[in-house]
């Protein structure tokens, strides 16, 4: 075959593959979803075989296309090495880094680390995506990922970004001047608790600790939510308990607009970490971006 498809071809064809959605992969990579669709389907005309299952609702890998992934994978991966070796001889680093994380964390590092990053390495690029779901980072492309430390996964090199945190049962004084506050996890199976319901869809089970007892509580509540800021606002405007990271709710913890509530069975767990794989060449622009994220916390303490 004579044909040599383009490398922006199979990088657009990567891309799709690992977002799963044309629409999705047309964002990431700036072109009109129209303009996508063509690409592929040229790919496909000029190598005689269907790439991809489509359907107004899904996209999927043919038995040719997952082939094609996984032989392609590793090469795009090679040029990115290749590129980033090159880029290491600048003075500066310069192009896109990507991080995959939740909205909660990209709202901390716009607060110091990232003003300070894009001022200090004008020639870099930051692409924060904020997701609910814990993604494979290497598959989607992301150069580094940033989560609380117990869902970083185990063959990932982890680095601190803040100190430990812990999930704090809170509600409003209101709410406890009609309700009285639970002794015990138990007891939440009498109050009106504001429940989470997670990326995958599943409801999240509130999950206490106190001197090696672990206790799971599938608690009632009329109201159910998807996203931890909203849940605080839930809390505080009286309508219920929700249980929620200390940092989203210390501000009104000090002023007394929530009060916790079963402190001694909610423990510390470790914070938030920026993560990496291993076996990969380290970009010059991720480790600047984490000197940053150092530098700031030696700053904040």
């Amino acid at each position: 075959m004579n044909y040599q498809p383009s490398l922006n071809d199979l990088k657009a064809f990567a891309c799709i593959a690992a977002r799963q959605s044309f629409r999705k992969a047309a964002d990431d990579l700036a072109l009109a979803p129209s303009t996508l669709s063509h690409v592929i389907r040229s790919l496909e005309e000029n190598l005689g075989v269907r790439l991809f299952h489509r359907t107004t609702r899904s996209v999927a890998l043919t038995e040719a296309g997952e082939q094609l992934l996984a032989r392609l994978q590793p090469l795009l991966r090679d040029l990115d090495f290749a590129l980033e070796e090159v880029n290491s001889f600048r003075s500066k680093p310069s192009g896109v880094l990507r991080i995959n994380t939740s909205e909660i964390a990209i709202s901390m590092l716009l607060d110091d680390v990232v003003p300070a990053f894009l001022a200090q390495y004008p020639e870099m690029s930051l692409d924060l995506v904020s997701d609910g779901r814990l993604v494979d980072i290497v598959a989607e492309g992301f150069d580094a990922g940033l989560r609380l430390g117990e869902s970083v996964p185990q063959d990932m090199i982890a680095v601190r970004f803040g100190g430990e945190t812990r999930f704090l049962a809170v509600a409003s004084p209101d709410y406890f001047d009609r309700h009285k506050p639970p002794q015990s996890p138990d007891d939440l199976k009498h109050h009106h608790c504001i429940r989470h319901r997670m990326p995958s869809g599943k409801l999240y089970q509130w999950e206490f600790e106190r001197h090696g007892q672990e206790v799971r509580i599938d608690v009632p509540g009329a109201l159910t939510l998807d996203h931890p800021g909203m849940m605080v606002k839930a809390a505080l405007a009286g309508l219920g308990i929700a249980y929620v990271p200390l940092f989203l709710v210390a501000d009104a913890l000090d002023t007394g607009r929530l009060v916790n509530v079963l402190d001694d069975w909610c423990p510390t767990i470790p914070g938030l970490h920026l993560y990496y794989p291993g076996h990969r060449h380290v970009p010059k622009g991720l480790r600047a971006f984490i000197d940053e994220m150092k530098a700031h916390m030696k700053k904040t303490g």
